[in-house]
């Protein structure tokens, strides 16, 4: 698994819990900064998928 996969998990994570934080506290910002760190993260996951299936496509 790359590490890439593993960093942008966690940021989802990191995202859903401000999101979530900024909502149940009326912070918009921090709902705003929530749903970013979401998006970077899944974007990132998605490179470390590539760079998986490339990986396991070179060793066949």
């Amino acid at each position: 698994m790359d590490k890439d996969r593993i960093a942008g998990s966690a940021k989802e994570i990191k995202g859903s819990i401000k999101e979530t934080i900024g909502e149940a506290t009326g912070d918009a910002e921090l709902e705003a900064r929530g749903r970013a760190d979401k998006a970077e993260g899944k974007i990132q996951n998605a490179v470390g998928r590539v760079k998986d299936a490339i990986r396991n496509a070179l060793r066949m």
